[in-house]
């Protein structure tokens, strides 16, 4: 025990290991500071975690048996460590942030061999040419997953291996990073082979639950759905940090919409719009002035003065937009609802059109692996600069000092005592009586494996977001995002979906009725729908999941009645961006640091020089070669294989570690 006992003093300690505590951490580490980043969980990122469809099963698994759990305090140990002048600030050991979790799967249950052999008896193609084509395919795969798997296995190793507890091994799932050609060559030669004498035979090779089970580790599951804005506060954050070069991103291909049960592109940069089938000229030139207002719309207050304490769907009735344009600004370029005002819908149209055309057609940008990567990316740079992260540890009470009404230390679920300056905490960490109120907004989720998308186009490789006007006025927009097998977030041949939509009853109420407008779902698992029926040519759901989580955006510090150095972190918000979580970690930061800079870049392992003690301090060296250089010519070939030999080792130590407490000194 004493081996394991963490540091007694951090500057700053930090509870959960969602976006914006990671940011924290990250730019407290950055200055300096001394940090120390838990979480309870057994993987990183909290709500805003990403999951293998295993790690998934295991998850929901957990939740359940959490919900039965008894809340017991070990007060006993802790109250022996308290002194005379202090006070103690219990937290919550369970997380009840996810409510109403249910899952449905509608693959067939079948065997994956019994599976095949139907598909081969349908068939009329040679069988050897088939089952060679799978096995290649297969080894192939097989080879690149274990080489690309090592890499990012000791890439990932870099913050992990410090901990004191070890994770679960979520680098898994980059085990599946293929690239796109390599995908599209399996797909290729995945497809039956007939030979030329007969008609092709195009046999569509049913998905069995098996099947999505044996391929779990090529899902990357978010709990939370979102995009990436070009310009929005994330993406120059990660460009500011550095932090971007942790993680590859990839283009958000098209957005769509859902009207009158029928899925369109939306024509939302001038190409879309003059290229568009479904407006007419005159809409064509109606959309196009509006969008160029928007642009500038402050310099033209008189168009909207009017307007500014009336909602944005009445500003756009008064310019005579039709109600297909309407549509398409509210939902889809503005996303806002109907209530919103009209100033705040013309900010985010303006928003929206701003970021065009940076990274490409659309705004948005996608993590590749999935969102999940973001927080983890932050943790990594915290590790790089001296943070301590343990994982599956908690904390059990604050210490208060009575005299300032501050945390002085925090006990942890080991017994140990540490002392902090700061604590930074997750929302959901704190209990109720701890809140000034327990009313909550609501997130309703949605998480579906298909087996085509909703709009099949001559790419099957595009990410796309869809948005669903309400279907009763009542109802909420839903938001959709599609996801394919080059986003490293789902197998080939099949999409993950993602919807969500502000709560107005459990998740499963509000988002069941967008699922069975847009996708079919068999009465029997691994039923098709009959022929000509119009259910076919919907794509099939073979795996969905609905859950709601807690929205908690809207609290303040005002919210909670704790010390006045505890900062509480609130987790995902239900925008599609993640705005709110940034602007809420450098507000945090500049709270407990004013006159510091936020997130300073960080030197290119290459540009780093280590003084004192550091391993192969590179600077002394070189000012000696240059000093000595006219003297020492005559040896400059025995010189010369040393100096080439020690480089790359010296560049391998600063790429890997820094400094070398905190990271593995070698990668395996």
């Amino acid at each position: 025990m004493a081996a394991e006992e963490l540091p007694s003093q951090f500057d700053v300690v930090i509870l959960g290991t969602g976006l914006t505590e990671s940011v924290i951490a990250a730019a407290c580490s950055r200055v300096g500071q001394n940090v120390l980043h838990l979480d309870r969980r057994n993987y990183y990122a909290g709500n805003w975690a990403s999951f293998t469809f295993n790690g998934l099963l295991s998850w929901i698994e957990e939740y359940k048996n959490q919900q039965e759990v008894q809340i017991t305090e070990s007060e006993q140990v802790w109250r022996s460590l308290i002194d005379e002048g202090e006070d103690v600030v219990p937290l919550s050991s369970v997380d009840s942030s996810i409510s109403n979790l249910e899952v449905f799967c509608y693959a067939s249950e079948e065997e994956e061999k019994e599976e095949e052999a139907k598909a081969l008896l349908t068939s009329c193609q040679p069988m050897n040419a088939v089952t060679v084509s799978e096995e290649t395919t297969r080894d192939s795969t097989e080879a690149q997953d274990t080489v690309t798997g090592d890499d990012a296995t000791a890439a990932d190793a870099k913050t992990q291996n410090k901990e004191h507890e070890f994770s679960e091994p979520k680098e898994e799932k980059h085990t599946s990073d293929i690239s796109e050609p390599s995908q599209s060559q399996e797909e290729k030669d995945s497809q039956p082979i007939s030979s030329p004498a007969d008609p092709p035979v195009e046999v569509e090779k049913k998905i069995s639950y098996q099947k999505l089970v044996k391929e779990g580790r090529r899902f990357n599951i978010d709990l939370v759905s979102k995009l990436m804005y070009s310009r929005g506060a994330l993406v120059d954050l990660l460009i500011k940090s550095n932090v971007s070069r942790y993680t590859e991103f990839k283009n958000i291909g098209r957005i769509l919409t859902c009207r009158n049960g029928k899925v369109e592109q939306v024509p939302c940069s001038r190409a879309d719009v003059f290229a568009s089938k479904q407006l007419t000229v005159v809409e064509k030139r109606m959309l196009m002035k509006f969008l160029t207002f928007c642009l500038d719309f402050e310099q033209h207050p008189e168009e909207y003065k009017d307007y500014t304490e009336k909602p944005f769907r009445d500003f756009l009735k008064n310019n005579k937009l039709t109600e297909n344009l309407q549509d398409f600004i509210l939902h889809s370029i503005a996303m806002v609802t109907q209530q919103t005002l009209t100033e705040e819908g013309l900010k985010a149209t303006q928003h929206f059109l701003r970021c065009l055309g940076r990274y490409g057609n659309t705004p948005f940008l996608f993590p590749l692996y999935g969102l999940g990567e973001i927080p983890q990316c932050f943790c990594r740079m915290c590790a790089v600069f001296g943070g301590i992260y343990c994982l599956r540890h908690s904390v059990q009470c604050l210490v208060v000092d009575k005299a300032s009404n501050k945390v002085k230390a925090v006990i942890d679920t080991r017994g140990q005592k540490i002392s902090c300056s700061h604590f930074v905490v997750e929302d959901s960490y704190i209990r109720d009586e701890q809140r000034q109120s327990t009313a909550y907004r609501q997130i309703s989720r949605a998480v579906l494996i298909t087996d085509r998308s909703v709009l099949p186009s001559e790419s099957d490789q595009q990410i796309s977001l869809v948005t669903i006007p309400p279907l009763e006025s009542s109802a909420p927009a839903v938001r959709m995002v599609e996801l394919c097998s080059s986003s490293m977030t789902c197998m080939p041949g099949t999409y993950l979906v993602h919807l969500t939509c502000s709560s107005s009853g459990t998740a499963q109420e509000d988002l069941a009725p967008v699922v069975s407008e847009l996708f079919h779902i068999s009465t029997v698992p691994g039923e098709e729908p009959s022929e000509g029926a119009e259910e076919r040519s919907k794509p099939a759901v073979l795996w969905v999941m609905y859950f709601n989580m807690r929205d908690t955006s809207a609290l303040d510090s005002s919210s909670y009645t704790l010390p006045t150095n505890v900062h509480v972190c609130t987790g995902p918000d239900g925008s599609l961006g993640s705005d709110c979580s940034i602007k809420l970690a450098e507000s945090v930061f500049q709270h407990i640091l004013p006159d510091e800079e936020f997130c300073p870049p960080a030197p290119n392992p290459e540009d780093i020089i280590y003084d004192g003690d550091g391993p192969q301090a590179e600077g002394p060296g070189f000012e000696e070669s240059v000093n000595t250089e006219a003297e020492e010519e005559g040896a400059a070939h025995e010189k010369s294989p040393s100096t080439e030999s020690s480089e790359p080792a010296e560049m391998d130590s600063v790429t890997q570690q820094a400094p070398s407490d905190t990271t593995p000194s070698t990668e395996e």
